[in-house]
Formats: structure tokens, sequence, C-alpha cells
């Protein structure tokens, strides 16, 4: 089951030639889902071949550098005659701000566009393999970051303890890993914990968009596979991070550490970094304890493989 994570803009509130502004591509097997829609996403889109066929649009809060693509986006599917429902989930109290921006450029499309309001806490899409969940970020405007979170999966079938007890190849090991009991032809019974392990974990991946360091982010990105951080500036400008309500790369890598996170990526660069990156993965890498942190060049993607 296959989950990357492709960064379509990685810069700040003002694009540069290097990084665009806020967008993060997320491909789920077959689902597909952005987060956040900058200036340009969709050139990005394009750009670096993820495609337009995203369901869902999950905003973390409505300054220009995180929702200006949205108009652009959908009249480019519109022209592209979808018909699919799309789905915008926005923090709670600005789904009236969003409902204009959709139409903004003349009407609405014509396929259905729904807006969401998400409450921090709460799911903004449940499946039956994974949700989106909202939590809580501090930035100057209301805001929400977003977590999915994989379900727990079986656990692994232990073939050769089921031969061991008699149990035919067949339906019956199937019917075992479905949590099945099966009897044998001379009556036994093969219970499922006898042939299958422990349950082993879904994936995680947190995006925090704007955001100064919150518990909030520590606890949806507990044990996260991937923390996308916002990481404005490195530590020489610690004041103005605070003062902006944004984070420094130093204070993201603290929050991953505080969850467990095992990758890094550190985004919304101000266009001060634009040209060299380095003040912000080199403070990172030094402070993070987990696998890796990396500044994401725009377009770079990054596979979220199962914890084993």
């Amino acid at each position: 089951m296959s989950l990357c994570v492709t960064f379509l803009g990685t810069g700040g509130a003002v694009p540069t030639t290097q990084r665009n502004t806020s967008a993060v591509f997320v491909r789920r097997e077959g689902d597909r889902m952005l987060f956040d829609c900058g200036e340009g996403t969709q050139r990005q889109m394009m750009r670096f071949g993820t495609g337009f066929g995203v369901d869902h649009v999950f905003v973390t809060h409505l300054h220009g550098d995180h929702v200006l693509g949205i108009p652009g986006l959908l009249q480019t599917m519109d022209f592209n005659e979808r018909t699919d429902p799309i789905a915008i989930h926005v923090p709670a109290g600005t789904r009236s701000d969003v409902e204009d921006l959709v139409s903004v450029a003349g009407g609405r499309p014509e396929f259905p566009v729904r807006v969401n309001a998400v409450e921090a806490g709460a799911p903004a899409l449940s499946t039956d393999d994974y949700e989106v969940r909202g939590f809580a970020t501090d930035h100057d405007a209301r805001s929400v970051g977003y977590a999915l979170i994989e379900d727990e999966r079986k656990g692994r079938f232990d073939r050769e303890r089921a031969e061991e007890l008699g149990v035919p190849v067949g339906p019956k090991f199937q019917r075992l890993h479905g949590g099945d009991p099966v009897e044998l032809e001379d009556g036994t019974v093969v219970e499922p914990d006898q042939v299958v392990g422990d349950p082993r974990p879904g994936r995680t991946v947190a995006y925090t968009g704007d955001t100064r360091p919150t518990a909030a982010t520590v606890e949806a990105a507990d044990g996260a596979d991937l923390l996308v951080h916002d990481a404005t500036f490195a530590s020489d400008n610690a004041d103005r991070a605070a003062r902006t309500a944004h984070a420094t790369a130093v204070e993201a890598a603290e929050v991953a550490n505080d969850a467990g996170a095992a990758r890094l990526a550190l985004v919304h660069l101000s266009s001060r970094y634009a040209g060299d990156a380095t003040p912000i993965e080199s403070e990172a890498v030094e402070v993070f304890q987990g696998e890796c942190a990396l500044v994401p060049d725009d377009g770079e993607a990054v596979d979220v493989p199962f914890p084993e």
C-alpha cells in the first residue's frame, strides 16, 4: 500500500523562482489529497506530474499563500470537464469565506464543490482504512493542522504454524487471517490468535501549516512516520518567528523530538533562504533525534514506508 508525499510548494508568503507557496500533495494508493493550495499550485501539479485528480483539499488557514491557488485549480478542473465532486476542508469559522473564494472567478464550477468546516480534534475525512484529523495550531488566523492516520493492520499470518496445526492450504487460511476460527476434519478448532500475530501499526503523516510550536502538534504527530512542520526562520530570527506566529527550524525539530516522529520535513521557508536553505536544514539536523530531517525542494517526493 503506497503512501507518497510530493512537495509542490515549500516557500513562505512570497513565491520565489526556487520555491512556490504552500502546497503538499499526498497519494495513498488510489486516493489523492492536497494540503493547502497556494498561488500557482496547478502549474506545480503539471510540472511535477501529480495530475489534478484530487478529491479532497485540506486548507490550514486562509492566508493568501495557502489558498489563492484554489480558484484557478477549480477553473482548470472545470475546463477539463470534471464531473466528480471535490471537498474542500477548512478551519471552523472560515467556511463562508471559502465559499466566496470558490466563485470569485465568476461563478461556481459545473461539478459539485463541498466546503466542510473542521474543528480541531475532529475528523475531517474518515474512510475504511484511515482518517484525516484536524488538530489545533497557533497562528495569527483561524487555523488547523491535519494528520493522516491509518488504521491498524492485521497481524502477520504464520503459515508454517497453521500447517503444523493441520490447517489445509486454502480458504481456511484466509478465514483465520480475517479473524474467524476454523474447524478441521477431526473436529479440532483452530483460533485466529494461534496463527496470527499482534496487529501492526499503520502510518501517520502530520502537516502543520503555519504555526508556533504546540502541544497539540506533538499529540497529533505522536509516533508519526513523517511530520511536515513550519520552519519559516533559522534561530537567529527566533524573535521574528514568535512575532509572526511561525516556527524556527530548531523549534520544529524539538516538536518532532517530543512527538517521537521518525522523519521531519521543514517547509514554509522565508524567501531569505530561497537560494540557500543550509541554515534551516543544518540547525534541524543538529537537534532532531529521529531518522532524517530534510528541507525538500519543490517537486521532491518522499515515500512513507510502513514502520517495519
